[in-house]
Formats: structure tokens, sequence, C-alpha cells
């Protein structure tokens, strides 16, 4: 055995003739492997087969130590992912950077070509469907042309980077949202690869740029959300730096009770985890209960990581993942070889084990209940009973109607987002209580606006094959095409009832997405609802949220008779049965090829050329002023005015919105005055390639409170020198014409919610050096590192003080580039407007060698630029 092979332990899997390389797992492990977590043992084998030999004996005895040391380690490792799944608009900004970054190669006499993906990229075309038509059979079609009108400048540019990009490939609209297109169509367990002259075995283990990429965990396969500007290093080599991580196992009893579903589970799971605390943690499923749950009831409780707050929420490879292989049309070639090597490497599930976990949390599947969760946090479980308490409570004034609208009126009701849309039996379920409804002559009220919109252009074909489509479409329920739509917040304008009653009621949003912000769903929508979808066709039946379902009839029938929840739930037989009747595994390969070339995107033009050609008069696409060379690193030792001064729970859509632009807003001025008609202006998202809009839309939001400057119009706050109100992106400019650096002061869980590296990008615009939180969520926190901004957490004490500022007071902040290093302590002080004094600490919000790395170049684009610049390359 050569040290090579001895640092890289490898056996042999033959199957049908064939003899594969594969890691050795079990020598890797040295005995320890029955100890270990499924996830551990993956992270294993990638260090292994693709970490530099110097670097593969440190994270070794790393792993060989997690189970001694309680299932923790500061030990760093590197992850090289095998693949990165983006979507529209993540993979804009990115490419945009990318665009302005090889500008700046040619300018410098480099070569632009240098600048493509080393790993295969896939792109999906999903953000960017909205809700525009609905409750009619051509809606799909009404609602893709008004988004290939709204977006064809921004798709020219995709398609220009899918013929331009080496490893870069971009699926259409209308084939399905990335997570499920993942599943059902990329995701493969199980590759093959050719190195060293040897065809080796290996994982599917990815990245995507998108918070509920752990979706595909639910598969069996390891993957997980970054940021955008993260995504950048991957693209270009670098693997991704993380410490062994923490797993925390979840052990899974029981089976669901009738009634239950896969919804249910997900919003226990992310009550249960939030309540302990997981954020950058790994968690796994473990126990007897995971073998009662199929593919897609599992890929349904990991697309909820980002909401529980984990890295992951993986479940092992076992005969249900084979079951989804077949299921979906694999061929039974590659089934089989999934099953082989998997099973002889130990990545195959076993009910009866118990691996060492760094904390484990039970839960029994008989105890769970049907739900909801609101109305304003995934993570806050409710009881359907306790909905109209829980609305009360939240918007009391909403019980003050005036108007010919109940209190509380549903208005958006949206079987939505790839949460739940991507598991067949939810919405088979969802159609056999429409079926049920439309037997008894029920009806939806006009003033609720329905959606559908599956994740998978093979729903369409298994809701058509067992007739249910018919019953959705009868209660408004058509499909209205294969996106995102109202789970991103792109669920268009209310209707003409509620938008008229605004001021007299409290409306509410009930969809089966994953997120329900204030705000998020729609901006004038703050109350929302998340359920299960069929949930969601009876919440619309009730036209109202404020009613208890449990007790209270849904409807009136025709006769006069009501109508209670349990006269309309399916059984889990009948649910069987129209699967039975409706599945077809050839559809998930068909429908999506027939997707695929879809003409009316392959009729758009795309440039060419090696260079993008910008135009300067476009409001969509704009070369950013932070993709150039010498950019200054923003550490160091500065005094900064607060900028804003915020309380906890500030999601990405507070930070970044996404929804549409109001057409009153400071970004829509920008826009009128530049020619675009402000009532017409797409959503936020569209608008990622054009940094001068993003920057400007910054923290524009309703419920966003500013405690520096209280009860300012909406995205508006102080410039402390001379006492002015304007917006902010006014103030912040008038800071860095002064030379005054700017700092964010917030609460817990800064940057919850979705991955978009502008919520970082626009705060380094806006002149922000730190940020100062209690805790910050995972993605966020990379990506305000990867824009060169310092995250410090802040203790309980400290950060009062740190609220208490006004305008005048300022922070001095010492973190000096040389000395920075992971968890590193920052002094600092809030400097009171009295002239006196006040010092304080924290702790800079730094895991690895490379994020401070990044923070010393300014940046994950700095640090691209510098290794790929001709005098980087000669030396």
């Amino acid at each position: 055995m050569t040290p090579t092979e001895h640092i890289r332990p490898t056996a042999t899997v033959a199957h049908r003739g064939a003899a594969y390389a594969v890691v050795d797992l079990a020598a890797v492990a040295r005995g320890q492997l029955a100890d270990w977590p499924w996830v551990l043992r993956l992270l294993a084998e990638n260090v292994v087969r693709t970490a530099a030999e110097r670097e593969v004996d440190t994270a070794l005895t790393g792993l060989r130590g997690w189970v001694a040391a309680g299932g923790t380690s500061a030990v760093e490792i590197p992850f090289t992912p095998g693949r990165l799944l983006m979507h529209d608009t993540t993979s804009t900004p990115a490419l945009v950077d990318i665009a302005a970054m090889r500008d700046t190669l040619a300018e410098h006499g480099g070569d632009p070509r240098s600048l493509s993906p080393v790993v295969p990229v896939e792109v999906s075309v999903d953000h960017s469907l909205a809700v525009e038509d609905y409750a009619r059979p051509d809606a799909p079609q009404r609602n893709m042309g008004h988004e290939i009108r709204r977006n064809v400048e921004r798709y020219r540019f995709l398609r220009w980077a899918d013929r331009e990009l080496d490893n870069f490939h971009v699926n259409p609209p209308g084939t399905g949202i990335m997570h499920t297109l993942n599943l059902e169509q990329l995701a493969t367990i199980a590759a093959t690869e050719d190195r060293d002259g040897r065809t080796w075995l290996v994982p599917d283990v990815m990245v995507g740029t998108d918070s509920h990429t752990p979706m595909v965990n639910g598969l069996g396969v390891l993957g997980w959300g970054v940021g955008g500007l993260e995504a950048q290093t991957v693209m270009f080599g670098m693997p991704i730096r993380l410490r062994i991580p923490d797993i925390v196992g979840v052990r899974l009893t029981g089976c669901l009770p009738p009634g239950v579903v896969a919804t249910d589970l997900a919003l226990a799971v992310t009550a249960r985890l939030r309540e302990i605390g997981v954020t950058g943690e790994f968690v796994e499923f473990f126990g007897p209960g995971v073998s009662t749950l199929t593919v897609g009831e599992r890929a349904v409780v990991a697309n909820m990581a980002p909401e529980y707050g984990a890295t992951t929420g993986y479940f092992a490879v076992d005969d249900r993942s084979i079951d989804y292989l077949r299921g979906t049309g694999r061929s039974e070639e590659h089934v089989e070889l999934v099953r082989a090597y998997t099973q002889e490497v130990g990545l195959w599930f076993d009910p009866a084990a118990e691996p060492a976990y760094t904390r484990v949390l039970n839960l029994d599947l008989s105890d769970l209940r049907p739900s909801a969760a609101g109305p304003r946090r995934p993570q806050d479980l409710l009881d359907l009973d306790a909905i109209p308490a829980a609305l009360t409570e939240a918007a009391p004034e909403g019980a003050a109607s005036e108007g010919d609208l109940p209190a509380y009126p549903i208005a958006i009701a949206s079987i939505t987002s790839c949460t739940n849309t991507s598991d067949p039996r939810l919405l088979v379920a969802a159609g056999l209580l429409a079926r049920r409804a439309r037997v008894r002559g029920l009806r939806v009220p006009g003033w609720v606006k329905t959606s559908l919109a599956p994740g998978s252009p093979a729903a369409a074909s298994y809701l058509r094959r067992s007739e249910l489509d018919v019953d959705l479409s009868a209660l408004g329920f058509d499909i209205v095409g294969f996106g995102c739509t109202t789970c991103i917040g792109n669920s268009g304008p209310l209707s003409a009832p509620v938008a008229t009653e605004l001021a007299h009621t409290r409306p509410v949003a009930v969809l089966s997405g994953n997120r329900n912000f204030p705000g998020r769903v729609h901006p004038d929508i703050d109350l929302g609802l998340l359920v299960s979808p069929p949930l969601v066709v009876a919440f619309a039946l009730a036209g109202q949220a404020g009613r208890d379902l449990t007790t209270e009839p849904v409807a009136t029938a025709a006769d006069g008779a009501p109508v209670m929840l349990a006269d309309l739930w399916p059984s889990g037989d009948e649910i069987d049965a129209a699967l039975a009747k409706g599945l077809d595994a050839s559809d998930f390969r068909h429908d999506f090829a027939a997707a695929a070339r879809n003409p009316l995107w392959q009729a758009i033009d795309a440039p060419t050329g090696r260079l993008f050609a910008w135009d300067e008069a476009s409001t969509i696409l704009r070369r950013p002023p932070f993709a150039d060379a010498g950019q200054p690193a923003l550490v160091g030792t500065f005094e900064a005015h607060p900028l804003l001064v915020l309380g906890d729970d500030i999601t990405t859509d507070h930070i970044s919105p996404a929804s549409a632009i109001p057409p009153g807003s400071y970004v829509a001025d920008f826009l009128a005055d530049r020619g675009e008609d402000r009532n017409d202006l797409n959503v936020y998202a569209s608008r990622r390639g054009n940094w001068e809009v993003m920057a400007r839309g910054a923290f524009h939001n309703n419920s966003l409170r500013n405690s520096l400057v209280p009860d300012v119009p909406t995205g508006h706050t102080v410039h402390a020198p001379t006492g002015d109100v304007l917006p902010i992106w006014d103030v912040a400019q008038r800071y860095r014409l002064d030379g005054h650096p700017v700092v964010i002061v917030a609460g817990e869980r800064y940057g919850m919610g979705s991955s978009r590296d502008w919520a970082a990008k626009a705060q380094q615009l806006l002149g922000v050096r730190a940020v100062l939180a209690a805790s910050f969520e995972r993605i966020h926190r990379t990506n305000l590192i990867g824009m060169g901004i310092l995250p410090a957490v802040v203790a309980p004490d400290a950060l009062a003080t740190l609220h208490a500022m006004r305008p005048g007071d300022r922070v001095r902040v010492c973190a000096e580039p040389g000395p920075l290093k992971p968890d590193a302590e920052i002094p600092l002080a809030v400097l009171w407007v009295d002239g006196t004094a006040t010092e304080l600490t924290a702790r800079a919000a730094v895991e690895t060698a490379l994020e401070v790395e990044q923070l010393r170049a300014g940046g994950v684009i700095p640090l691209i630029l510098a290794r790929h610049l001709p005098e980087a390359t000669d030396s």
C-alpha cells in the first residue's frame, strides 16, 4: 500500500461486470463507522477523495475524534461539491458579477474566458412567474406571456451566459421549481467520474443558491444552501471551508396518524428545532419512524431546514429512495447501481442504528395533529383551533371590520412552493378535498385569490389522469404555471374586494409555502398561515381565517346543511387509489423534456461574445461598482454612525425585498425618471442585475421598525449631523460624501429567510462596514463576509447599550485585519453625543480561515479577481 493509499483508503465495488473504485469508509473510520452519522460519512468521503494531500490527515484526525469529543470539533475541513444549482434571480446577480469581472480582467490584459465555472452549474428559471391570471384554464400561457415580456432583457442575458460560459446550463421557464427539478431530474444519489485512470463511484453532493436546497436531502443526497457570493467561490474551484459540524439527530418513532400529512410533520419539526436552537448545525433524521415516510414526505421536512435554522435536514438512502428513483423514471441500471454502492460502502440507512450525535431530539410521529404555522413566522406552530386567537393577538384591530368582508378575510389561498407541491400525495389530497366540496355544491367566495402552482410539469399529468384537475378547477384552483409564484412574493394584485377594503380588514394569506414573514407574500399582507395543500382549499372555501375549522363549518352547502372539515377530508385509501390511478413514471422525463422546448424561450435572441455588451440606458442590467479590482478592505478601526437600529427577526425580505415594486415607492420614482411605467415595474427580484435599483430598495418594508428614529416613512432614516429624515439611500450617500462609515445594529436571527446575496450587497453599497447583532442566520452571515462586511455578535447587555443609541451617537469598531481570526474578540465603544463613552466587546461571527481571507481581501469578488489577474498568474 502506497502512502497515498494509506491517506486515501480505497476499495472496489463490482457491479454488472464493471469494477468501480470507491472510498473505503470502513477503513477511513477505523472501526467507528457504526457510530458516525451518515452526514459525517459523506463529509469524510468527500475529504478523502477531493482534499489536497496536505489537508487529508488533519481533516481525518478531526473526523475520527468527533465522537469522542461529544459530537463536536473545531477542526476545519474542505468540502468540494460535485455540482451547483441556482435559480434565475440568484444566478442573475452572480452572472452580472462574472460579466463585470470579465470586463475587469480584459481591462488588465487578462483572458475573460478564464472566468467560467469549473463545476457543472444548473439554473432553473422559476422565480419570476407571477400570478396575474388565475381561475381560468389558460392561466399558465397568459402568465408565462407576462413573464417573458417583463423579463426578456434579463432572460437574454441568461441565454448569453448559457452560450458563453463553460459548464453552465439554463432550464427554461415552465420546467418547474429548482428543488423539484433537482429531485426529479438532476439528483443521482450516486454518480461516476473518471480520475487517475479509474472509474469511481461517488456520492452526489451539491450546493445551491437557495436556502431550500436541503429538500434533496429527503432523497439521500447531501446538499445545502449557500449565498450567491459563496457560490462564486465554488464555481471557480475553491472548496467550501467549514468546521466539522455539530450534528443534531432527530429520532423518529411511530407513524403519521390518519388525517395528518407531511406538512404537519414539517411544521412540528420546525417549531421543535427552533425551540432548542440548531442555527448553522446539521440535522439528520434516524430511527424506525423514518422508514414509514416516503421520499415525498421526507422532502417536505428537509425543505424546511432554513426555517428551523439548520444547514441540512438529512435522510439517508434506503428502499424508499430506490422507490422514488424508479417512480420518477430513472433507469433500472442506475437504480441498481445506487443500491449496490450505498450498501457496500456504508451509506445505506439502518432504521435500528443509533449513531452518535451532538444532541438528540425525540419525536413520535403518532402524536402529531393537523396544524398551521403563523401568522408571522414559520416556526410558530398552531393547532387549527388556535388560529382565531393567534390572529386576534397579532392584529386585534382586524376585528373592527366596517365593510362587507370578514375581519380576517382570506385574500390569497395558494397551493404553491416546492415545499409541498413536490409530494404528489399532498396535491392529490387537495384535489380529493376539492372533489368532495364540489359534490356538495360549495364555492370559494369571490374575494379569495386562488392559485395552484406545482413544482413540476408532471403534476399536471397525474392530476389530469386522476381527474382531479376538474375538481380543483371548479373551485378556482386552476394551474397558473410551474414556478415559485406566491411563495416568493410573486402573488400578483389582490382581488378588487380586498384591495378596496384594506382599511377595514386585516387580510390573511394562506399558502402551502415555507415562509410567511410580514409583507413577503404581498406588500399589503402582514398575516400569513402556512398549511398543507388540502387545508389551503378548505380555508379558501371558508373565505376567512378567523373561523375555528375544528368546531365550525367550513361552509354551508346549497341545501343549507353545514359542511365540516371532517366531511371534506379524504381518507388514506382514497389518496392511495388516486395516486395509483394518476402516477406514471414516464411523465417525469417526458413532461420535463416537453417543457424544456419552451418556444417563447427559444425565440429570445441572445447576444454572443466573451464580454457582455452593457446598455447604459438599461434599468435591468448594470455593471456593479464592487466588481472592480482594488476594492479596499472594510475591516479595520473606524468610528461609524448607526444607519439603522433594528430588532429581532430582520429577514432578508426586510433587507432586500423580492415582492412587487410599489408604484409610489422611492424605487418607483427612480425608475419612472428613467422612462419606466411606474404601474408595471415587475418585482424587485427582476431588477437584481441593476445595483442602483437594489441599493435604493434596501430596507423598504412596511413592517420594519427603526428605533433610531421611530415613526418615519417606509424606507427612511435620519442623517444625524443635520437631523434630516430622508430615504435610506440618500442618507447613506451623505455619510459617504462626508467620509463617515455606517453600521447596522440588530437583534436575534439577523438575516433570516432567503439566501439572496443582495441583502449583503445592498448593505455594502450603503457604506455598511459592520453589522452588530445578537445572532445571525448562517447564509446571510456568509454573504456579509462575502461582501467584506464584518458580522459581529454582541451579548445582551452590550446590545441593550447599542439599542439605546440615538442620532448623533456613534460606535467605534476595532477589527484590524492582521489580528483578525475566527471568533476573535472585537472591542467596541459607544461614543455618546455628550462626549462620554461606553466600552463594549463583541465576537467576530467568523468561522474559517477562508472567511478571514475574504474579509482581508474586501470580499469574495476581490479575492477571485486577485487570483485571476495577470499579475497574480505570472507570480
